[in-house]
């Protein structure tokens, strides 16, 4: 089996993305590699929003950030030792494979299968898809026990 070093999980407070950083956390933790825990704010809708809510990007940052710091800390409590965060703004299909895999040198992209956001998959795809399509590297897509 090949050993991973850089395992870039995405998170986005759903029930699929908490198993997929199980799963990253558990890999991790088994291959000694590092863990970088990303949510990326999709930030395409922001402009229209932010004529009428200054506050939404201040409170999906701080989202972001309690989000990643509970799982940072979790992963932590499960043993992996080098655990980085990272929040991102932008389109989660690009962002996540094309800039976080390559500026963190992800050897493995852990997601999961749904996440929230079933509008955006019903009109464009889903965000994992469009990982797994684009990815310099291993993809594991995780899916919620039945």
């Amino acid at each position: 089996m090949k050993k991973y070093n850089n395992i870039l999980v995405a998170v986005d407070g759903s029930d699929e993305g908490k198993r997929a950083f199980q799963k990253a956390s558990e890999l991790a933790a088994m291959h000694d590699a590092e863990l970088i825990i990303a949510h990326v704010v999709d930030s395409r809708t922001f402009a229209t929003i932010e004529q009428y809510d200054r506050m939404i990007v201040s409170q999906a940052e701080k989202y972001g950030d309690e989000l990643l710091n509970g799982y940072k800390e979790e992963a932590q409590y499960k043993g992996v030792t080098a655990v980085k965060t990272v929040l991102e703004f932008g389109s989660p299909r690009v962002v996540i494979p094309k800039t976080l895999a390559l500026r963190f040198e992800a050897d493995l992209i852990v997601s999961g299968a749904t996440g929230l956001n079933a509008v955006e998959r019903l009109l464009i795809g889903s965000v994992s898809e469009a990982i797994t399509r684009t990815a310099p590297c291993d993809v594991l897509i995780v899916r919620n026990e039945k």
